[in-house]
């Protein structure tokens, strides 16, 4: 099934008594999505699972804000984050993520569990701008990569001017 990409300019909303839950394995594979997640992002179940959960990645998202997500989880951290999310058909949607590592039994992580709530617009408005600068610093280097680890050092910079020590601790001041 060809899935269309395109961008439509749409905002879908939840209800802000709604939480969006997910799982992935350790490489981001989705393992389980809710009902709320599958109507929100407008895939099925089946489109979901076993899909990177980067489908939902949207073109004006910066990926050096991922990269902070997956290095933190990856170290065993949880996070919390303001992302832009596009759905299957083109629209988008903001969320409020909580990201945490899962274990098994043995203390091995084994994957990672989010859940996502309706952001608060005065935050979304605080983030939007920011993000749009980080974008810009990865779109005008001469390579992605390059574009990120510039973005990223740019947003650890904003961070530490802005009187945080971490980005965490920033998007929570915010979400108060």
């Amino acid at each position: 099934m060809a899935i269309d990409r395109s961008l439509t300019g749409v905002e879908r909303h939840f209800q802000w008594d709604d939480v969006i839950v997910s799982k992935t394995d350790l490489t981001g594979k989705i393992t389980y999505a809710n009902d709320v997640f599958i109507g929100i992002s407008g895939y099925t179940e089946e489109e979901l699972l076993g899909a990177p959960h980067s489908i939902l990645r949207h073109p004006a998202m910066p990926r050096c804000v991922f990269k902070f997500l997956w290095d933190r989880i990856a170290d065993g951290h949880e996070v919390f984050a303001y992302v832009l999310n596009r759905a299957k058909t083109g629209d988008h949607y903001w969320v409020f993520a909580h990201v945490t590592p899962c274990y098994d039994r043995t203390g091995k992580m084994v994957g990672y569990h989010s859940n996502r709530r309706v952001p608060k617009a005065e935050a979304v408005a605080t983030v939007k701008p920011l993000y749009e600068t980080l974008l810009n610093i990865e779109n005008q280097a001469a390579d992605r990569k390059a574009g990120m680890e510039q973005a990223f050092a740019a947003l650890v910079k904003t961070i530490g001017d802005l009187g945080f020590d971490s980005y965490d601790r920033l998007v929570m001041t915010i979400s108060r």
